[in-house]
């Protein structure tokens, strides 16, 4: 067995993914998550997967008090991957305050209690917002883009939590970080034992196109067709769920068993590629035999026109790859909504 890995947000979507992952290349994991977004059912999802079920504890990372109750109960905790955050970017721009809170404290406490429990490394889940839209001479963008002003306030919180690690590390902490920048995650484990379970109206594509795929939905809205693009629609790098996950058990094994790499490092998860909305919603039509119905809307406020990134440091450094062919993410985005209660 190797080292005990904390999991912050386990429960959520990649969370989950992520959890199957580390406990399938031997890693024994502790979850902690408020379920302010997700099930603790999606722990027995797990079990049935992996045949090991994490421990779970229903802890805020905000609470400082009951978060290190969790750092003294499970004292063998060597990594962390931190996914705990509030997501959604209407939200933010309606509630900032809330964001800010739960996004920057969460992390607070997590570095300050690390190095007091001898924690050793931590997985920072960011996001390729952090670029807003890149300029023409930075497509495919890669890591060393410049940071843009973020558009909404989660994207803000991204960006400070950044800064934070950084500026800790800086200040002679000892411990190491790897920031994972991702692109948009979609797709559901091949078991369709877990996947993405959107509170409400979903914010993302793929569970509206699914779900206006099964009848939840009367209608899906593909945000303008006049952008500056092949097909006018807006464009994204997609990048299958369980693929990203797997990236960030590379991180970890990189942060805990390799010494002579630098102290914080950036890695951009996605596949290179970049994909249109028409492309996609076609594509899953074509993926599974069920017509979607659609029809475009006028753009939407904030969207980025088109951001995909350049993944050769995480292939090259961090020895991942995006492998899943986009036929089979879709494919399984709709074997788990076929799962799912009406």
């Amino acid at each position: 067995m190797k080292q005990t890995i904390l999991v912050t947000g386990g429960t959520g979507f990649i969370g989950s993914h992520t959890t199957v992952e580390l406990q399938e290349a031997g890693y024994k994991v502790v979850i902690v998550d408020n379920l302010s977004n997700s099930k603790a059912d999606v722990v027995d999802g797990i079990e049935k997967i992996t045949g090991i079920r994490p421990a779970f504890e229903q802890v805020d990372c905000c609470d400082m008090q009951a978060l290190e109750g969790v750092f003294k109960k499970y004292n063998d905790i060597k990594g962390i991957i931190h996914f705990a955050a509030s997501k959604a970017v209407g939200e933010s721009v309606e509630k900032p305050l809330m964001y800010y809170r739960n996004n920057i404290t969460s992390l607070l406490n997590l570095l300050e209690l690390m190095p007091k429990y001898d924690v050793k490394g931590i997985i920072f889940s960011s996001s390729c917002t952090v670029y807003g839209q890149p300029s023409k001479e930075n497509l495919p963008v890669t890591e060393e883009a410049p940071i843009q002003k973020a558009l909404s306030p989660y994207g803000n919180t991204k960006q400070i939590n950044e800064e934070i690690i950084q500026d800790y590390i800086h200040s002679g902490a000892a411990i190491k970080a790897v920031i994972l920048r991702y692109f948009n995650p979609i797709g559901a484990h091949p078991t369709a034992l877990i996947g993405e379970l959107p509170n409400g109206v979903p914010m993302n594509l793929i569970p509206f196109v699914t779900q206006t795929a099964i009848g939840i939905r009367k209608q899906l809205k593909i945000f303008g067709n006049d952008y500056n693009t092949p097909d006018g629609t807006c464009i994204r790098d997609y990048i299958y769920v369980v693929d990203l996950a797997k990236a960030h058990v590379k991180a970890m094994e990189r942060v805990l068993d390799k010494p002579d790499t630098d102290a914080v490092e950036v890695f951009n998860i996605g596949t290179g590629r970049g994909l249109s909305t028409l492309e996609v919603v076609e594509g899953f039509e074509k993926a599974t035999g069920v017509k979607v119905n659609w029809e475009y809307a006028p753009r939407r406020e904030g969207d980025i026109e088109k951001v995909w990134g350049n993944v050769d440091k995480a292939n090259n450094v961090l020895g991942w790859k995006a492998e899943a062919k986009i036929e089979d993410v879709l494919r399984s985005a709709w074997e788990w909504q076929k799962k799912l209660p009406k």
